[in-house]
């Protein structure tokens, strides 16, 4: 599967998109470069809510792998949305192109980091690359599988999601979340929101038997992307997602003019709900204008 990412990530295919080798590689041809601003931890976040997930062809069973190539430094926090992917078992190797810091990747990495962080100077020179990262990536699925082979796995679906997700009580700085719990109750929640049209995501989180959470100092007239993740000892559950807009603030109306004189006017008019203050702005009007 891959995604590609900026302000906003996109996913180009799911891991059950492609099933041959031949199919995979014409898609990476036909692959457009996305432009933009460099926000890491939006993308983890997107490839655990969106590409990990069983309906996008992520089985069960199977080792969850993530490699992110970056050229640049992150513009929102990707070591906490690292921590949160490498706290549920998923493996993380990081590439750095040109201005990538390799702090930030070796923060973002699983460990051992001399096998998990790679830096080049230049995009040709990622093929140098490609035998080894290959090898290694092979080594670790192939040993994690064993070691984990007796374990039976815990399928995911109803019993492990919550449903009916309603926001309610927006305002223009915070809404109200409420959901109803999965049949067996998660060790906690990860409730992400960030604001639509790209932002740095923010994360609560929940005990696994709390089902509502108040959002707070919001951004007025938004559109949030609102997730709700459950989080069990070895597997993460289907999550929720939705979708509202913050309130506009409340505008002041009704401004009159009043006791005009040669340098002076007075102006009135009835307040907007919550103001502190107030900006009054008057200038000439353009010539030809009404005055």
């Amino acid at each position: 599967g891959l995604s590609q990412y900026s302000s906003d990530p996109r996913t180009e295919w799911d891991l059950s998109t492609y099933s041959t080798r031949d199919q995979v590689l014409d898609a990476v041809r036909s692959l457009r470069y996305k432009g933009g601003n460099t926000f890491t931890g939006l993308a983890l976040t997107h490839v655990l809510e969106q590409n990990l997930k069983p309906d996008a062809g992520a089985r069960q069973e199977a080792e969850k792998l993530v490699i992110l190539l970056t050229d640049g430094k992150s513009q929102d926090d990707a070591n906490l949305a690292a921590q949160t992917l490498k706290n549920l078992g998923i493996e993380i190797f990081a590439i750095g192109v040109k201005n990538a810091d390799e702090a930030e990747l070796r923060q973002v990495a699983s460990e051992p980091l001399e096998l998990t962080v790679y830096n080049v100077l230049d995009f040709p020179l990622l093929s140098s690359l490609v035998g080894k990262l290959t090898r290694v990536l092979c080594t670790r699925i192939r040993g994690k599988s064993s070691r984990e082979n007796a374990e039976s796995p815990v399928n995911s679906g109803p019993q492990l999601s919550p449903t009916d997700l309603k926001i309610s009580a927006v305002t223009s700085k915070s809404m109200h979340l409420t959901w109803s719990p999965p049949l067996r109750p998660p060790k906690k929640y990860r409730v992400v929101y960030y604001p639509s049209k790209g932002g740095i995501p923010k994360e609560v989180i929940l005990d696994g038997a709390i089902s509502s959470l108040q959002l707070s100092n919001l951004t007025s007239h938004t559109e949030y992307v609102v997730s709700v993740i459950p989080v069990y000892d070895t597997v993460v559950g289907d999550g929720l997602r939705g979708v509202t807009s913050t309130l506009p603030l409340s505008s002041p109306r009704s401004l009159r003019v009043s006791e005009l004189s040669h340098n002076s006017m007075r102006l009135s008019w009835k307040a907007a709900q919550g103001a502190t203050q107030y900006l009054v702005l008057c200038s000439a009007a353009p010539d030809g204008a009404e005055d």
